[in-house]
């Protein structure tokens, strides 16, 4: 039964990695009367690999928050189970809904900070950011 929960856990926790990692955003960027206009590319290359630094990830911190998701929904899934006389599937079943809700929030977190940093690196650099 646990194996039954456990791997679709893992298999939505893979999917919502992808879906939350976004790294092919990158800002729109106004070249009228842009003294830097020359350098966008070069400048977008450069702050896409900063803003990556800067976020940690986000496939990694939406693993991070599966994680440690699963264990805190895993304990307390454990306890409410022990109430009603099976500790195990509660474990498992609240792994499954922890792992997915932690999962999600990490990488939603981890995009947000990518897409600032990616941001604030541009303006830095003189660049009119639209987004």
């Amino acid at each position: 039964m646990q194996k039954m929960i456990l791997i679709p856990v893992l298999i939505t926790t893979a999917f919502i990695s992808g879906c939350a990692s976004q790294t092919n955003w990158t800002p729109t960027v106004d070249p009228y009367n842009d003294p830097n206009a020359g350098r966008i590319n070069f400048d977008m290359q450069e702050c896409k690999q900063l803003a990556l630094q800067a976020s940690g990830g986000t496939a990694k911190e939406t693993a991070i928050g599966a994680g440690v998701g699963g264990l805190i929904g895993a304990a307390g899934g454990a306890a409410l189970g022990a109430v009603v006389g099976n500790p195990a599937t509660g474990a498992a079943l609240g792994a499954a809904a922890g792992g997915i809700g932690g999962g999600a929030k990490q990488g939603l977190e981890a995009e947000d900070q990518y897409q600032r940093a990616y941001t604030n690196c541009m303006r830095q650099r003189g660049h009119k950011v639209i987004n």
